[in-house]
């Protein structure tokens, strides 16, 4: 249902508003809302132009805000209307918080809500979108970033005959496995990357050392209430997986003291910085269901807290930061998870969660598909996306150490003209 209609240079943007199940199988049941935004080059308003359907990294966050023509969107709107979709939960969505969920009578009412917000529903949700406003006959692109190519791949698992095309960047899952096959691979990349990281800035192995004395002589809290432990401060290293994570990283850290009335103390300014680094009380189904993604007839069971035990991240002297791991502790120590800590708990040992990926299907593929490996991605292996390339009938990859995990955002026209190339057969 469109619900508003405004402009921004060079850019038409339509706003929509869909009534869709909670659960799909369940069509009569409680019902949510999904929003989504159409944007269309000014030019070509009146033209019938294919969709591109862009689906966000994650899992739990919104679809970009864009202010402005320009990077990916700006290439994509020569030839596309490009969609933007919040996925359930997020953005203008209906949406997944402390308090929308403490409207539910226990934690295991909670953690069976929650169970709804996987990629199979989001996957569920775009096939009704793409019936409501095109037709069931038209089909569109789709465009994966990261958590949104694990949404793409299952899109190609369970409803290949809405897709045209389907392009990925940065975001092939295996197939198959456990969880903690994940974690042994990325916890590896980690670990390189903290090694990398005080080669370049040995000095911050010293001022992280005063940071964690000042953390554990007194009680430190971020702006929003979140509880700054030692353990809470090593998540700062998910920036490494960035470009510029590492300078970002450093910055923070060598402006982290003021002096006080009595010496030196953690600045407001650094708290705040913290805090924006850090987006789980934001985003809770970042933390909720990030093990999930990966769970296919199994649980969890807190993988990367099982795994760090192996590796010993998290106690291991000198320091090391932690990448984009979720640990039972967080519930403790975050504000806006607090609350959630039980459902949570249910939700890591759930050994139900349905398969998410048809290995056979998949081979026998006709969708055109291209993605964008990157070679030293941090946050998804690039071994386990290779294979799942392998494993998939017409796809065709770019592998390269040329970017990082947020290629598309750095270089987005660029990665978009060679994927439509690659799947168009003209590279």
């Amino acid at each position: 249902m469109l619900k508003e209609t405004h402009r921004y240079p060079g850019v038409l943007a339509e706003d929509y508003s869909f009534e869709l199940p909670l659960d799909h199988g369940r069509p009569a049941g409680e019902k949510i809302h999904v929003f989504a935004r159409l944007l269309t080059a000014t030019q070509k308003k009146d033209e019938d132009l294919p969709y591109l359907v862009y689906i966000q990294g994650g899992p739990g966050f919104e679809s970009p805000r864009p202010t402005t023509r320009s990077g990916w969107i700006d290439f994509a709107l020569n030839e596309f209307k490009v969609l933007l979709v919040d996925q359930r939960g997020t953005g203008l969505s209906t949406q997944v918080c402390d308090r929308s969920l403490a409207q539910f009578e226990s934690p295991e009412t909670q953690a069976h809500y929650l169970s709804h917000f996987r990629a199979d529903a989001i996957v569920r949700d775009l096939e009704a979108i793409r019936c409501e406003l095109l037709g069931e006959k038209t089909k569109w692109t789709i465009l994966g970033q990261s958590f949104g190519g694990f949404c793409g791949l299952h899109y190609l698992s369970e409803a290949p005959e809405g897709l045209a095309a389907a392009l990925f960047t940065g975001g092939l899952p295996p197939i198959d496995g456990h969880a903690d096959d994940v974690y042994r691979a990325t916890y590896r990349r980690v670990l390189a990357r903290n090694v990398a990281y005080f080669r370049r800035y040995p000095a911050d192995a010293e001022r992280i050392d005063e940071i964690l004395k000042e953390l554990r002589q007194q009680a430190v809290y971020l702006p929003g209430g979140t509880h700054l432990t030692p353990f809470v401060f090593r998540q700062l290293g998910m920036r490494l997986g960035a470009p510029d994570g590492p300078e970002q990283l450093h910055y923070l850290i060598e402006g982290a003291f003021i002096e006080g009335p009595t010496g030196k103390e953690l600045s407001y300014g650094f708290l705040s910085r913290v805090a924006a680094l850090l987006p789980f009380d934001t985003n809770p189904i970042y933390a909720l269901l990030h093990e999930a993604i990966y769970c296919q007839n199994s649980a969890s069971n807190w993988s990367a807290h099982r795994i760090d035990e192996a590796y010993g991240i998290m106690s291991t002297k000198p320091f090391r930061f932690t990448g984009e791991m979720v640990y039972p502790w967080m519930f403790d120590s975050y504000a806006r998870l607090k609350p959630l800590a039980k459902a949570a708990k249910i939700l890591a040992q759930k050994t139900d969660w349905p398969a998410l990926y048809n290995r056979e299907r998949l081979a026998q593929n006709t969708v055109p598909c291209a993605a964008m490996i990157y070679d030293e991605d941090m946050y998804v292996e690039r071994q386990f996306s290779v294979e799942t390339a392998e494993a998939v009938g017409h796809m065709r990859t770019w592998v390269t150490n040329e970017f990082e995990h947020n290629g598309l955002r750095v270089d987005g026209p660029r990665i978009l003209a060679y994927l439509l190339d690659l799947v168009r057969g003209e590279r």
